[in-house]
């Protein structure tokens, strides 16, 4: 003891610092693994990081016409128009408000695709 401070024991350590669950990198064969699971896309963020840096500012509260995460009616005309318009409109911009890659510029293509798959998945 120091000065009135305990000293934690190895086991206390190791349980303040273990692993709160597991992370399957995009691609990887991860049936095997339990517990919690998140899916990280090659990249290294999640679809829902990157939906939350760089989406949602516009598409939680429905800025500049943008169609909220989940809203059924304001996804389905864009849905109508086939996920290649929409991965087209995310990856090169949709004048006036929808920026180019919808501001993640870290980004790959395959992101961004992944991210509308995740916020069309939303909306049906």
């Amino acid at each position: 003891m120091i000065a009135g401070l305990a000293i934690a024991s190895t086991d206390d350590i190791a349980e303040r610092i273990k692993k709160v669950g597991e992370i399957c990198i995009e691609g990887a064969d991860c049936a095997s693994a339990a517990g919690a699971m998140t899916t990280v896309a090659a990249g290294g963020a999640s679809v829902e990081s990157n939906f939350n840096k760089s989406c949602a500012t516009c598409h939680n509260a429905g800025v500049a016409g943008a169609p909220k995460f989940g809203d059924v009616v304001a996804w389905a005309p864009r849905i109508e128009k086939g996920m290649d318009v929409l991965y087209s409109s995310t990856i090169n911009g949709l004048p006036p408000a929808m920026p180019q890659k919808g501001m993640c510029f870290s980004c790959s293509d395959d992101d961004l695709r992944a991210l509308v798959d995740y916020m069309v998945s939303a909306a049906k």
